[in-house]
């Protein structure tokens, strides 16, 4: 039995209900990428980077993930398991390799959700009225906040739907009413701003400025495959979840791309926002468009898009460990592949994938951590990316290929050799240390990282590496479920 005739997880176990539709799937992925995520997030670190010109970096990175999206697609239709990376590079290219991929990808995502724990510690004075939290403060709060996080995607996938439908609401009226408010009537900047790179990047702008905004840019628009996470639990999931995940992708890429254009050409002071003295030009261009008033609706709307991106990521987060545990290569897999509750989700695997994220936030005493979170992730998140990428390039190379009932046809082929190229490149351009002035512990930090990460990883794996092995075996089937817990 080679590794692409595995036998499908349903086959061997089973559980999880059908509670998601492709409307549910695409808004779960739509608020994990998140238009306020996507841009706020990252807004001040491309300007700083790369000028005004730094707006192109969001549609190089669009154009790339959409390369990766289409390879994405014919997988989750081909294989549309929990689990996503992890099911389909196994099945793509043994049973270690799709172990290390579903490693990799999980991290990425519970360190996600630590750096938006810390954002939105960032900005909880502001809405409060408070001064400024110090760093432990900010520690502690962030923690709470993934206590927050995690109890609501404990509470199950119906309260995860309703809060992703309310947040879209406000994604809505954070992105594209804003935008528009000031794209219409405060125009401060002439359009050909967005070619103008305002000194940035120094002697090499490209490097230094533009692919540099693209490095950051890339931590905005990955999300799209959290459909594929939940895939076992999407209705004809063949063809939603490869729909979501492009829908999704589109729909982020449309409305980032319009309310960037919008806050660059309405920001009063370019030069201020360039060199970092204006240190969050969204919120200080929408106060001084449309007053002080706006400030702190804006900035709830703003906890509420990184909440519910949290929420998003640590589903999948979850996802990913119940299916490490139903295969049984974690420690504590029979309590982690556990369903609970009369929707049978995976309830001990939510808990842990909170917890992680929480001791991660316990390094976070540095006034680089949150850049260092962003760029870690993103970069976890390219290597997960590049994994079943890669290996179904080295499927069409050798004509073993056959899709499922998603395909792009004659496309296919030219679309995935560049898609990993796309991947390779971002990541190269992410960990590329850029910064000979600082600390060389800061400087390679998002190496140290993902060395600390990949390290932990071969431990863990040296310990179950012959369960690992014992997946590829046809006689040896993934253990039944546990029985659920009572409600």
């Amino acid at each position: 039995m080679t590794t692409e005739q595995l036998k499908p997880p349903e086959a061997v176990s089973g559980g999880l209900k059908k509670e998601f539709t492709l409307r549910s799937a695409f808004t779960i992925a739509f608020v994990f990428i998140s238009p306020i995520v996507a841009l706020y997030g990252v807004f001040a670190l491309v300007l700083t980077s790369a000028g005004p010109a730094g707006w192109w970096a969001f549609l190089i990175v669009l154009v790339g993930q959409l390369l990766v999206a289409g390879v994405f697609a014919q997988l989750a239709s081909k294989w549309p398991f929990e689990g996503s990376v992890y099911q389909w590079s196994r099945r793509l290219a043994g049973e270690h390799y799709g172990w290390f991929a579903g490693w990799a990808y999980m991290w990425s995502l519970m360190v996600a959700v630590a750096g938006g724990a810390y954002y939105v510690a960032t900005f909880l004075p502001i809405i409060l009225g408070t001064q400024p939290f110090g760093s432990t403060t900010k520690v502690l709060v962030a923690i709470a906040v993934t206590m927050v996080v995690t109890a609501l995607n404990a509470a199950g996938p119906k309260a995860v739907k309703t809060f992703a439908v309310l947040s879209l609401t406000a994604e809505v009226v954070g992105s594209i009413v804003l935008g528009s408010i000031l794209l219409i009537g405060h125009r401060n900047q002439p359009l050909s701003v967005v070619f103008d790179t305002a000194g940035t990047g120094g002697g090499d702008w490209l490097w230094t400025g533009l692919f540099a905004a693209v490095g950051f840019v890339g931590w905005a628009f990955v999300g799209f495959e959290s459909a594929g996470a939940i895939a076992e639990e999407v209705v004809d999931a063949e063809r939603n979840v490869p729909k979501a995940m492009v829908a999704s992708l589109l729909a982020i890429g449309a409305v980032v791309l319009f309310s960037g254009l919008a806050l660059i050409l309405a920001i009063p002071d370019m030069q201020a926002v360039v060199s970092g003295a204006m240190l969050d030009p969204t919120a200080e261009t929408a106060q001084a468009a449309l007053g002080n008033s706006v400030t702190k609706p804006l900035f709830i709307l703003i906890v509420i898009g990184f909440l519910a991106s949290m929420m998003a990521a640590q589903t999948s987060a979850s996802r990913i460990i119940w299916s490490f545990a139903r295969d049984d290569v974690l420690p504590a897999s029979g309590r982690l592949s556990q369903l609970t509750g009369r929707h049978q989700y995976p309830l001990a695997a939510v808990v842990t994938a909170g917890t992680l994220s929480m001791i991660v936030l316990c390094a976070g005493f540095s006034a680089k951590f949150y850049n260092t979170l962003v760029s870690f992730s993103t970069g976890g998140f390219f290597v997960a990316f590049a994994m079943p990428v890669v290996a179904v390039l080295v499927y069409r190379v050798r004509g073993r290929w056959t899709p499922g009932r998603v395909t792009l046809g004659r496309w296919g082929y030219p679309i995935t050799v560049v898609a990993a190229l796309w991947l390779l490149f971002e990541l190269v351009n992410i960990v590329w240390p850029r910064s000979p002035q600082l600390p060389w512990y800061e400087n390679y930090a998002v190496l140290l990282a993902m060395a600390f990460v990949a390290l932990l990883g071969f431990v863990l794996w040296f310990n179950v590496r012959t369960k690992v092995a014992r997946l590829a075996d046809p006689a040896s089937a993934a253990p039944p479920v546990p029985a659920a817990d009572s409600a």
